[in-house]
């Protein structure tokens, strides 16, 4: 098996390709990186962005299906859309 790098926050949640940090449950949407070096570039760009943010690298196994295996037991709690958010997407479906 091969070996890539992800970001992790100090809240447990995983950086995305789109630059969003998530529950980490669908690893497929997952920042990913081959190489160290990336993984520390990309760090310091979200770092930059928002200077709260205590990222660290996480080096992961892949599965047979070339996604980060993680931990089940170890994933923060799912993100939850906020009320309002769900309301509108009701009212908005014909």
């Amino acid at each position: 098996m091969s070996e890539v790098f992800i970001l992790q926050n100090q809240d447990g949640y995983f950086l995305s390709k789109q630059k969003e940090w998530v529950d980490g449950r669908d690893a497929s949407v997952l920042y990913r990186s081959a190489h160290r070096d990336e993984a520390l570039n990309q760090m310091v760009e979200v770092n930059s962005k928002d200077y709260t943010q205590r990222i660290h690298i996480l080096d992961c196994e892949l599965s047979e299906k070339r996604q980060p295996m993680l931990d089940p037991d170890t994933l923060p709690e799912p993100i939850v859309a906020p009320a309002a958010e769900q309301d509108q997407g009701q009212q908005e479906a014909p």
